[in-house]
């Protein structure tokens, strides 16, 4: 029995395993990084994934490890410490824990909106919860200032609820489905106040942009506005599923004697139909845009193009991480 040949060193587990330029291949990628079963894992596999993972970068691959073993190393890692700053991201902040607490929201924002106080309360759990989310998935090195994290939390929640409030109002003399999509137009203006908000010090000093290589040539706020652009409407995208379909379903299974009978079933299916979408829509939505994004040298703003050029004046194109 000989042992295998042992790995390579030149794996570039700093980049996903599957193609980012391809759709299909960012959808492996995501589905990945937002498995909810990586939040079950202990502490230790956690910390061993992390050795892994930081011994192979050294050039250190311990006997016997298969390339499968190093990528499932990289994910756990992904999966649970920040990529810029390899802190250990707060539980429920990490993309794993989207679909079981977006499904578990979602599930009571579209059960309980008939009532002002349940809206109320639903869409500032919401928002607390994509505060949290947005501050753990930051992107680069930049630290928010939590006067900045209380002015977007704030302004997200009462955009939300303003916008819930005010459409509930609306829809009271139309059909009882309409009334249903609500939560949805309040979560969709919700996001394009949040995100924005949280993320204003990239908008105002821009983020790091890279040759394809990773060389750091400058900050864009042009760069920041397409990333920032993207995620607000994937996040929608993730959003419009889980919240567009389960009420289509639900308002056709009310009217059926079974629910009648057992009225408590209500917000368990509605909880699992917005599961099943978001355990599809997550991934997929962001898939969307590549996480490396790219845009042309001729798009920033003058005095970056100008930086640019003095360094590489024959490069066309800079990559940016766009965040999630």
């Amino acid at each position: 029995q000989t042992m295998p040949p042992p790995l390579s060193t030149t794996i570039n587990i700093r980049e996903p395993r599957w193609d980012q330029s391809t759709f299909q291949g960012r959808a492996k990628h995501f589905f990945m990084v937002t498995d909810p079963r990586n939040l079950l894992l202990s502490g230790a596999v956690l910390e061993e994934a992390r050795r892994v993972v930081e011994d192979y970068r050294a050039g250190i691959v311990p006997p016997g490890l298969t390339e499968d073993q190093l990528w499932r190393a990289k994910y756990i890692y992904d999966s649970a410490f920040h990529p810029d700053t390899g802190e250990k991201m707060i539980l429920i902040g990490r993309m794993s824990a989207q679909v079981p607490m977006n499904m578990t929201i979602t599930g009571c924002m579209l059960t309980f909106y008939r009532t002002t106080p349940a809206v109320l309360f639903w869409q500032w759990v919401n928002q607390s919860f994509n505060a949290i989310v947005n501050y753990t998935n930051r992107s680069g090195d930049a630290p928010i200032t939590p006067s900045q994290l209380g002015t977007a939390y704030v302004s997200a929640t009462t955009g939300a609820v303003v916008t819930a409030l005010g459409l509930k109002s609306l829809t009271k003399h139309l059909p009882a489905i309409i009334g249903r999509y609500v939560p949805f137009a309040a979560v969709a203006a919700a996001n394009c106040i949040n995100i924005p908000l949280m993320r204003q010090r990239e908008l105002k000093l821009g983020v790091p942009v890279t040759d394809e290589n990773g060389n750091r040539l400058g900050e864009s706020t042009a760069a920041a506005q397409k990333a920032i652009f993207q995620v607000v409407v994937s996040r929608i995208g993730m959003a419009a599923p889980a919240m567009a379909i389960p009420p289509v379903i639900m308002n056709v299974l009310e009217k059926r004697a079974f629910l009648k009978r057992y009225p408590y079933l209500n917000a368990p299916l509605q909880v699992g139909l917005v599961g099943l979408c978001l355990v599809f829509a997550t991934p997929l939505c962001c898939a969307l845009f590549p996480q490396k994004s790219s845009m042309p040298v001729s798009s920033l703003e003058p005095e970056v193009q100008a930086q640019i050029r003095e360094k590489q004046p024959w490069l066309e194109t800079v990559y940016f991480n766009k965040g999630l």
